[in-house]
């Protein structure tokens, strides 16, 4: 059974929120550093910072829909809402690192000639520190609360951070050394370093939308605790699992002697069910009970799990 407190977060909803301004801000003073150098570098550390509001946002519309509990249409609940935005962030990462890569080539066609590049570190590297601040609070908050929207985000702003740095280091060899050319060959290498996390990020979030299985650990976990509170029962199998969202999917038959009544089978599976709530947040429990002539030769005994 789905928990109402794992699919209502009022404090996600809060975080995505500030999300959106903290983006915004932090788009605003690259934007200037861009501004005031004219440097390529810049303009690919401030065009990935606007895909980091779009995100933002498309990140928020999905938590508040994955929040709506299941109705008569999507009995199974909106979990798989946050992975859509998952997929469009990794999506929107990769249409920037290819705008960055055309900027890049033109400005290696044609060098610019870059100014106040001390004034631009300033400002870009007070952007760099506050994204590097937010996106490790947004990482760590959408593991703790199982929010793939949220854990996106934060990969998606510390890719902006890794670029930020990339960006300054560059810069400052191209001052060092005169040598124009570094401003777009950074510029260049920034956007194939966003176009792999982009591919990263989609590829991980579609797993999620293909109902992928648990991990090795979490089904140690089911098992330890069936076996810890399934006394009475003889057997499970079939056991089936799947993630969608802040919610996981577990499925199995459970198999009784044939003598137990209805009420004694049922109050096993309430058993397994408040043990597998209590380990794994978020479980949506369906137990199937069988008698035992039901069992499968070659499964192990409950208590073998």
């Amino acid at each position: 059974m789905t928990r109402p407190a794992i699919d209502a977060n009022p404090a996600i909803t809060r975080i995505a929120t500030a999300s959106i301004a903290v983006a915004i801000a932090v788009t605003a003073t690259k934007y200037a550093a861009y501004w005031m150098t004219g440097s390529v570098a810049f303009y690919s550390d401030a065009l990935e910072s606007i895909v980091n509001v779009v995100t933002a946002i498309a990140a928020l519309i999905a938590i508040r829909v994955s929040a709506q509990p299941a109705d008569r249409d999507h009995p199974f609940g909106h979990h798989k809402a946050e992975y859509f935005a998952a997929v469009l962030e990794g999506a929107l990462i990769i249409v920037a690192a290819l705008l960055i890569l055309s900027e890049a080539y033109e400005a290696l066609l044609h060098p610019r000639t870059l100014s106040n590049i001390g004034t631009g570190f300033l400002i870009n590297g007070l952007a760099t520190v506050i994204n590097a601040a937010w996106g490790s609070y947004l990482i760590n908050r959408g593991a703790a609360w199982r929010s793939p929207a949220l854990a996106a985000d934060g990969h998606h702003v510390m890719t902006d951070v890794w670029t930020s740095l990339g960006v300054l280091v560059g810069l400052i060899l191209a001052t060092l050394t005169g040598w124009a050319w570094l401003d777009p060959v950074m510029a260049a290498l920034v956007a194939l370093n966003i176009l792999w996390t982009g591919y990263r990020m989609t590829k991980g979030s579609l797993s999620g939308l293909l109902d992928e299985a648990v991990s090795p650990e979490i089904e140690a976990q089911i098992h330890a605790a069936i076996k810890s509170s399934g006394d009475g029962a003889l057997q499970v199998h079939d056991i089936r699992t799947r993630h969608a969202g802040r919610a996981t999917f577990i499925e199995f038959h459970l198999v009784v002697p044939g003598h137990m009544t209805v009420r004694e089978s049922h109050a096993i599976c309430d058993r397994i069910e408040d043990a597998l709530e209590i380990g794994i947040p978020g479980a949506d429990v369906t137990i199937h009970v069988e008698p035992d002539n039901k069992a499968k030769d070659g499964e192990p005994g409950i208590l073998e799990i």
